[in-house]
C-alpha cells in the first residue's frame, strides 16, 4: 500500500530539545506519526504519516474496556558518519505480531510496518539526538477501537508509530541499580500474557514497583506465580546472573518476555566461548551464591537500558551486594559491544544493524 505523507505546517512543529539539554525518557515527541486503520471486512487500509495529534475514539472503544492493546519498543541511532541505524527491527516486528496473535488482534504486514517506520524516522530525522547514550525511541502500538460492550475480539483497530528522543532510561545510567525481590505480588504466569508485550502486564506490576520505589529500589525482581521461588524477570528487563562463571537467565516458558537484547546477549556470550544456560534458577540459589561470593555479576537487558548492572539484591529484608556494587566485567563488555554495533562503530557479524538512509 502507498503511504500518504502529510507534513506538519509551521504552526504544528514542536520544539526540539537542544544539544546541551539533558534528555529524560519518554517525555518529548516528534512532529509526525504513522497511522493505519483496520476493519475485519477490509483489512488494513489508509496508511499515512501525519502531524502528531490526538486520536478521536468512541467512549465504548473495546480497547478501553477489554484491554486489547499491544506495543513494541526499539531505537534509531545517529551513528558513524551520520548514518541512521536500527537494531534488529525485524525481531521487534515479529514479536509485535506474536503479541497480536496472543490477544486475538490482526497481524501487521511486515513490509508495511517496516516501510512506514523507516519513512517516519527519515521524515523526523532532525529529532535524532547525537550525544553519546542518546537515541530516538520508536514506539509502535495497536489498540481496539470498535465501539461495543461485550467480551469478544474487536473488529476494528488502529496501528500507529510515534517517536521520542531519549536519554538514559534509569536515572542511574550505567551505575548499578538496586532491585527488590517481590514475593507477595505476581506479574504473570505460564499460560497467561507474560510473553506478550501488552499493557496489562505492566499494569499488573505497578503496585509492587511503587512500593519498591518508596523503599529506595529501582526495580522489582519477579518470581514465578506458582511457587514464588523461581526467577522470571525484572519489571522492564530480562535478568541474568553469573554464578561460578556460568551465565544464567530464565527460560522462555510463557511468563517471560522474549527480549531482543536478551537474545543478543545469549548469542554474543556463546560467540565468546562463555558458559551460558537458559534454565530455572531459584531465588535461594541466587542468595546462597551471593552469600558465598560465587555470584560475581547480575545485570538486566532491554531495549531501553541495553545493559543495566545490578549492584544490590534485597530479599526478605536482607541486602546482598553484587560485584562490589560496581559494574562487572562481563556487563561492561556486553554493553560496549552492543552499543558499538548499534551505532555502527564495530563489525556486525550477525547482520543485526539496519541502515535506513
Amino acid at each position: 500500500m502507498e503511504i500518504k505523507i502529510i507534513q506538519a505546517k509551521p504552526d504544528q512543529l514542536r520544539e526540539k530539545p537542544g544539544d546541551k539539554d539533558t534528555l529524560s525518557f519518554g517525555d518529548i515527541f516528534t512532529d509526525h506519526m504513522f497511522v493505519v486503520d483496520y476493519k475485519t471486512e477490509t483489512g488494513w487500509y489508509n496508511p499515512r504519516i501525519i502531524p502528531y495529534c490526538n486520536f478521536n475514539i468512541d467512549p465504548a472503544a473495546m480497547g478501553i474496556h477489554y484491554a486489547q492493546e499491544i506495543f513494541e519498543g526499539l531505537k534509531a541511532y545517529s551513528g558513524k558518519d551520520d548514518e541512521i541505524y536500527l537494531f534488529r527491527p525485524e525481531e521487534n516486528i515479529r514479536r509485535f505480531n506474536l503479541s497480536a496473535s496472543r490477544l486475538c488482534m490482526p497481524n501487521v504486514d511486515v513490509s508495511l510496518f517496516m516501510d512506514g517506520m523507516k519513512k517516519l524516522i527519515l521524515l523526523d530525522r532532525d529529532w535524532i539526538p547525537k550525544n553519546q547514550g542518546t537515541s530516538l525511541y520508536v514506539r509502535p502500538a495497536m489498540f481496539a477501537t470498535e465501539p461495543h460492550l461485550g467480551v469478544r475480539p474487536s473488529k476494528e483497530y488502529i496501528f500507529f508509530i510515534i517517536l521520542s528522543p531519549v536519554g538514559a532510561y534509569y536515572k542511574e545510567g550505567l551505575n548499578p541499580v538496586k532491585i527488590y525481590v517481590e514475593d507477595k505480588y505476581v506479574r504473570a504466569s505460564a499460560g497467561g500474557l507474560g510473553e506478550a508485550k501488552t499493557g496489562g502486564n505492566y499494569a499488573a506490576s505497578l503496585l509492587a514497583s511503587e512500593e519498591a520505589k518508596k523503599k529506595g529500589f529501582t526495580q522489582v525482581l519477579w518470581l514465578d506465580a506458582a511457587q514464588r521461588m523461581y526467577v522470571d524477570e525484572v519489571g522492564t528487563m530480562n535478568i541474568f546472573f553469573i554464578i561460578d562463571n556460568e551465565i544464567i537467565t530464565a527460560p522462555l516458558t510463557g511468563s517471560v518476555l522474549r527480549g531482543i537484547t536478551r537474545d543478543s546477549v545469549l548469542r554474543l556470550t556463546v560467540d565468546w566461548g562463555l558458559k551460558v544456560s537458559e534454565r530455572q534458577i531459584s531465588i535461594n540459589e541466587i542468595i546462597d551464591a551471593a552469600k558465598s561470593g560465587r555470584l560475581s555479576e547480575a545485570f538486566g537487558t532491554g531495549t531501553a537500558a541495553v545493559i543495566s548492572p545490578v549492584g544490590q539484591i534485597t530479599y526478605k529484608g536482607e541486602d546482598y551486594q553484587v560485584a562490589g556494587g560496581k559494574m562487572g566485567e562481563i556487563s561492561q563488555k556486553l554493553y560496549n559491544e552492543i552499543i558499538a554495533i548499534q551505532y555502527g562503530y564495530k563489525q556486525d557479524p550477525h547482520g543485526w544493524r539496519v541502515k535506513i538512509n
